[in-house]
């Protein structure tokens, strides 16, 4: 079991120099062992920031958890004469059950020197506080009740967040948006356990206490909730981990001039003369508060040398891969078919609308007309031709590379794609949510299988053994049946100090 019962220490801001660097305690000592680190005498007032200096000094032994010492005068400070100061430094002193861990905390606000800082953290062990673990503060808030487990998990969500989006998507669930959406699932699923409890507990009294019209009617409106949680873990997922963009297209169609421009840097070489590129080129970028891998690849086409060869087996590979793929082509050249598009979409058997099957999967197509900035080669029967191949669900965006031109419009079309609109219902972020809601769907789904239609006789025995397996799963989420692994599991990715 986890132990909660000694004070714990850490350094809690970021590794590195900086303006201030905060140490936290937290624990039934963490006043005590703060009073013997600090030259300010009397007691600390909850929540009022209290400027005074650590010492670095041994505790006297005859002092009391109060602050009295053995002749009874009151006096919580060190002897300064002897002690050597090591920082001036602010205190606040947070008591339970009110605070971030619903212990006793104080938080000491110090010049951000690791030295500094380390001494400081040294000295509270010295004074009797443990060095905490990775994530320790944060299991002993969950712990205590402060928060769920999603909750919890947010934090490092928030912390690690590097896009906007994926810093609203963290606090939305810190927030309990996940939480809510689980317990208004909870609300109906209990109603039915308790129901079909009494019903198969008491079979002699011949009574239902839900009849089988509600109990599909109830079972319907959970199966329908519980998709609705999981439709969004794709969203989810991308807001976690960020998408993959691959550009793909013919030799010298603009592909690596599109990178460039997509990426607001020179980082692919541009050249007329088609092969430039040969590997792949990536770079990760804030698109419109997304965390978006750029890939630049080989051109598209045929040829018997290996390095080429390599490289356009390559540019299939990140298209198959990515999660958006720009078609790219020419419009100063005439069409050429756009079989090399089909192929790199996993059509090997060159069959048309390849390209508009894969728009409606998980992977999201685009086609880019590059080089707007020259005039169209291209005729009505060569666009006629674009969109019988692509199909109407993918759109044709016209830009210009080397101007700039359409590129916002390129940029807003990814995105709309992707379909990131912060929507009102919460995005499941975290992959643990995700096996455990689709784990409590199945069950719905089985026991709204079991009622059949509203006439039809049901075992309500196999019915509430589906209902509590989801109650499980719904519980395993939130942290009330999270075996002690899982939390293991989850606090070691905290960093220490957090």
């Amino acid at each position: 079991m986890f132990a909660t019962s000694d004070t714990i220490v850490a350094i809690a801001t970021p590794p590195g120099p900086g303006a201030i660097g905060v140490v936290r305690l937290s624990g039934p000592d963490a006043q005590l062992v703060t009073r013997q680190l600090i030259t300010h005498r009397g007691s600390l007032e909850p929540r009022r920031a209290t400027l005074t200096r650590v010492v670095q000094a041994a505790p006297r032994e005859s002092e009391s958890r109060d602050g009295r010492n053995d002749a009874g005068r009151k006096d919580a400070g060190r002897d300064v004469e002897v002690a050597r100061p090591i920082d001036q430094v602010v205190v606040t002193y947070f008591p339970a059950p009110g605070s971030y861990t619903g212990e006793d905390v104080v938080e000491v606000s110090a010049h951000g020197s690791p030295v500094v800082l380390t001494e400081i953290v040294k000295t509270a062990v010295g004074c009797g506080a443990r060095l905490a673990e990775r994530g320790e503060f944060t299991l002993r808030a969950f712990l205590n009740g402060r928060i769920d487990l999603p909750q919890a998990e947010a934090v490092v969500d928030l912390i690690e967040a590097s896009t906007p989006l994926q810093a609203r998507a963290a606090f939305d669930q810190l927030n309990g948006t996940i939480t809510q959406a689980i317990g208004e699932i909870e609300a109906v699923l209990f109603d039915l356990i308790a129901r079909l409890e009494a019903s198969v507990d008491f079979p002699e009294e011949g009574y239902h206490f839900v009849t089988p019209a509600a109990l599909g009617e109830a079972l319907d409106d959970l199966v329908a909730r519980t998709s609705t949680l999981v439709s969004g873990a794709r969203r989810g997922r991308l807001l976690r981990e960020g998408v993959q963009i691959a550009i793909v297209g013919r030799p010298n169609v603009g592909k690596s001039s599109l990178f460039n421009a997509l990426v607001g840097a020179s980082r692919a070489i541009v050249a007329d003369q088609p092969g430039t590129t040969r590997d792949l080129v990536t770079e990760t970028i804030d698109l419109d508060g997304l965390r978006a891998t750029i890939v630049d690849t080989a051109g598209l086409c045929p040829s018997d040398d290996i390095v080429e060869s390599e490289g356009v087996r390559r540019a299939e590979q990140a298209a198959r891969a990515g999660d958006v793929v720009l078609l790219v082509a020419d419009r100063s050249e005439s069409w050429r078919g756009g079989d090399e598009w089909v192929r790199a979409l996993g059509g090997l058997d060159g069959r048309r609308g390849g390209a508009s099957q894969h728009a409606s999967g998980d992977r999201r197509v685009l086609a880019v007309a590059n080089k707007s900035d020259l005039p169209s080669a291209w005729s009505s029967a060569d666009l006629a031709s674009v969109r019988e191949l692509l199909g109407d669900s993918v759109d044709i965006i016209e830009v210009s590379a080397a101007t700039g031109a359409g590129m916002g419009a390129l940029r807003g079309r990814i995105a709309a794609v992707l379909d990131f609109e912060m929507r009102e219902r919460p995005a499941l972020t975290n992959v643990r949510h995700l096996e455990l809601v689709e784990r409590a769907g199945c069950a719905f789904r089985r026991a709204r299988a079991a009622v059949g239609s509203s006439g039809a006789a049901i075992s309500e025995e196999f019915v509430l053994a589906d209902l509590q397996e989801a109650r499980d799963a719904f519980g395993e989420v939130v942290g009330r049946r999270a075996p002690e692994d899982v939390l293991e599991r989850i606090f070691s990715t905290f960093c220490i100090g957090k």
